[in-house]
């Protein structure tokens, strides 16, 4: 009897613990009508390749990494360096990062190559390509009809000298009067210097400094833009897997509005933007770097059209006749539709991506 008396305590008892903590849950329910507490916030990772060194012109994406703006859109951005666009638009088209910033140009030839791994700009970063050709003073190069017969020279793959036969049309000279001989990038300029070659072909901001720094005074450097000689080329945009567009479209469009508050931190104070940089690679020249972006902001940043429509977004009608061009002169198999190259859905509004006075 006395051991069935200590059963029933001790059942009760459990009985009131179990009640206490029904009662504790209760109490701890929301209100009828209350709203749902809040789901916790997800984080979106994304591995980005740069196309080339971290170095000036590259500076909206580490300034929108080291500001915090990729992460305030629930963002974890890894920013790699990269070894070429080509190198680039295979890795992402590959999987081996989700997006990147490449040279559209490569990426059209890329696509009519591929179509099953097609990939697509959504943010074009570089308005006018910085395709161009440099000479120095003392070989009497003036003007360019004067390339005519001359030697030039840049590694086989260079884009502006693929691209050359396209600029030579548009200028009205013969491309196959001149003869080109092949050579290491870090070459070119020596090259140059030494008088191997009358004149490379090159990105405007890589090979001017790449002069100055090889002792050639400024005044002594005579470049033709091929934007400026009527040659007008997209040059370098963000691109993704149209697969991620439409896996994850806000992601995207997160992505862009930090890099579109980068870009224009990265236009009101060119310094802040490259100590940003010597923070990521302290091994920089911040002279140099500040130098190689503030020649790509003036003459592939902030374009007449870049004024009118903001950035990362292109005018239909040049992107046409660009594609156009490249078809043409890499001899591609098919001509895709603009849409199939850039897709400016995922922009911010206008207002936001105009410059700012």
């Amino acid at each position: 009897m006395r051991y069935k008396l200590l059963l029933l305590v001790l059942i009760g008892s459990l009985l009131a613990v179990v009640a206490a903590g029904c009662g504790a849950e209760e109490a701890a329910a929301p209100e009828p009508g209350a709203p749902e507490p809040a789901a916790p916030a997800t984080v979106t990772h994304l591995r980005f390749t740069l196309d080339w060194a971290v170095q000036g012109p590259q500076a909206p994406f580490l300034v929108a990494l080291d500001k915090g703006y990729f992460a305030e859109e629930g963002l974890s951005v890894v920013i790699d360096r990269g070894f070429g666009s080509a190198d680039a638009v295979s890795k992402i088209a590959g999987g081996a990062y989700n997006l990147g910033y490449a040279d559209v140009n490569s990426m059209i030839e890329f696509n009519a190559n591929n179509p099953d791994q097609a990939l697509v700009a959504i943010a074009m970063v570089l308005d006018y390509a910085p395709f161009s050709i440099l000479t120095l003073s003392d070989r009497n190069i003036t003007s360019v009809s004067d390339l005519e017969g001359r030697k030039l020279g840049a590694p086989s793959g260079d884009a502006p000298r693929r691209l050359f036969p396209a600029f030579a049309r548009t200028v009205g000279i013969d491309a196959n009067s001149v003869e080109w001989t092949s050579m290491d990038p870090p070459l070119r300029e020596p090259l140059l210097i030494q008088g191997e070659v009358d004149a490379i072909s090159g990105f405007y901001f890589t090979s001017f400094l790449n002069l100055t720094a090889g002792g050639i005074d400024e005044s002594d450097i005579v470049a033709f833009l091929y934007a400026e000689h009527g040659l007008e080329l997209y040059g370098n945009a963000v691109i993704v897997p149209p697969a991620l567009l439409e896996q994850n479209p806000e992601a995207m469009r997160g992505f862009l509005r930090a890099l579109t508050r980068a870009w224009h931190d990265t236009l009101a104070d060119p310094e802040e933007a490259i100590s940003i940089i010597k923070r990521r690679d302290p091994l920089i020249d911040e002279e140099v770097e500040l130098a190689r972006l503030t020649l790509a902001i003036e003459a592939n940043m902030l374009t007449p059209d870049v004024l009118e429509r903001g950035f990362g977004d292109v005018r239909p009608d040049r992107l046409e006749e660009a594609i156009g061009i490249v078809v043409e002169t890499f001899e591609l198999p098919t001509t895709p539709a603009p849409d199939q190259v850039f897709d400016g859905s995922f922009l911010p509004p206008l207002e936001d991506r105009l410059p700012r006075s």
